[in-house]
């Protein structure tokens, strides 16, 4: 079975791990969506992109870029031809499963203290037991003061985690069925063990005392009172960083190849562009692991404000200019797709599968049992993509999201198509998908980013 390491033989294998070693590095530093606009936001200030609101006008080739609540981010590369012409855009989101703490989140019970948590997207709750864990996110006080929290990625960092029952006591836990093995509300975090001892032998010991020593702990160590977890954002992911995977290093072992690797040649392809006949954009958004809802997804309407601000600046605004940029536009919604596995050969169709190391894969739908809430990419549009390939010698293969009945899923693509727009899923094929830690193949990384160049470079 010929992939695109046989392709590379000689002369690009040099260029195919170099380019992994920045995503790498863009991963070890990007596990929350918020950690990630951090680090695109960087990556785009070395590139030349400047914040929107610094500009009073807009010409062809200027590089602007656009937060949206530390959670969203767009890039934009101004193109010769007028934004009504439309984009050619590439959208990925930056959220990825993982472990959130309740409102409420502390308390003690049986001399350990614990975070009690809410699961966040589609997960195998087993298989996040047992694992070493991090805690990341930020606390926001009420003076307004705003708390970076990153606990357990450093070599002398502690980390926590969710215990699991040994297998001497399991009987009744094998019995049950794989999606209550462990349930939702016993993924509690264990943090802690030793108890707050009174500093006076007249002073009254705690009622929670491991609990309050934590609680000294966090104050010492980021000032945060309980209350604060009242407004706080803080999650549990995988501890550890991103890895070479296989005995010739073909592959990347990481936390949240879903979706960020697509996030990481995404960006990569904006930032490498220059000078392009119509507009680049990229498009990093957050929620899409719980439906894309909310002010940070890409059903809000943060993203049509900012095409309207931007033909604002380019003296060219009205409502209908806003509706043709969006609707002339072209689009790669980059998500990953499931890749074979033949360890579980059942699930897939051979001929309508994506492998790793065959390149860039395109999912021309996705949806579930009927193509159920699934974008379905025109032909006509499909035909443009091969050729813009084509042209560009980038290896790409079509595929589906496993057997017709076996399940399903979805991206963000039906949501811009909604804008009339042309979409299309555009991706890289992963394993182990949604759990702790995902592999892809480093050619697939590397091609997908030769592909989204070329999409950025080429499309019409």
């Amino acid at each position: 079975m010929e992939t695109v390491w046989t392709k590379y033989a000689g002369h690009k294998v040099d260029e195919v791990m170099q380019f992994s070693e920045g995503y790498k590095s863009f991963m070890n530093a990007s596990k929350t969506e918020r950690e990630c606009v951090e680090s695109a936001v960087s990556l785009a200030k070395q590139h030349g992109f400047k914040e929107l609101s610094s500009f009073k006008t807009l010409k062809a080739n200027d590089k602007v870029y656009v937060v949206n609540r530390g959670k969203n981010v767009c890039l934009f590369i101004v193109g010769k031809k007028p934004l009504e012409e439309g984009m050619n855009i590439l959208g990925a989101h930056i959220d990825s499963p993982r472990i959130d703490l309740k409102p409420i989140p502390l308390y003690e019970s049986d001399g350990l203290c614990l975070f009690d948590t809410h699961y966040y997207g589609g997960i195998k709750k087993y298989q996040w037991v047992a694992q070493p864990m991090s805690l990341h996110g930020v606390v926001c006080k009420k003076d307004g003061t705003k708390v970076t929290v990153a606990i357990g990625e450093q070599d002398d960092d502690p980390v926590i985690g969710i215990s699991d029952l040994l297998i001497h006591l399991a009987g009744d836990q094998m019995k049950k069925s794989g999606s209550n093995v462990v349930e939702g509300e016993d993924l509690n975090a264990i943090i802690g063990s030793i108890p707050k001892k009174a500093k006076k032998d007249k002073e009254k010991e705690e009622k929670d005392p491991v609990k309050a020593n934590i609680l000294a702990i966090l104050k010492k160590e980021y000032g945060i009172e309980e209350d604060d977890f009242l407004s706080a954002e803080l999650s549990i992911v995988p501890s550890g960083k991103a890895r070479d995977f296989g005995l010739d290093r073909s592959m990347v072992m990481a936390y949240g190849h879903d979706d960020r690797i697509c996030a990481y040649t995404s960006l990569m392809a904006i930032l490498d562009c220059d000078n392009p006949d119509y507009t680049s954009c990229c498009i990093l958004v957050d929620k899409e692991e719980v439906g894309s809802q909310g002010n940070t997804g890409m059903e809000s309407r943060f993203f049509e404000n900012t095409i309207a601000e931007m033909l604002a600046l380019g003296g060219e605004y009205n409502d209908l200019k806003l509706r043709h940029a969006l609707s002339n536009s072209r689009m790669l919604s980059s998500d990953v797709s499931a890749g074979y596995d033949p360890n579980y050969a059942g699930a897939f169709e051979a001929k309508n599968a994506a492998y790793l190391g065959r390149g860039l894969c395109f999912n021309k739908y996705t949806g579930a049992r009927g193509k159920s809430g699934c974008n379905d990419a025109n032909a006509e549009f499909v035909a443009k993509i091969r050729k813009v390939m084509d042209k560009n010698d980038v290896a790409f293969q079509l595929a589906e999201l496993g057997k017709v009945d076996q399940g399903g899923g979805g991206t963000i693509a039906y949501i811009l198509a909604n804008l009339n727009m042309d979409v299309i899923d555009a991706g890289i094929a992963v394993l182990n998908m949604h759990s702790c830690y995902e592999i892809a193949s480093k050619v697939d990384i590397y091609e997908a980013y030769r592909g989204y160049m070329s999409f950025l470079k080429d499309m019409q």
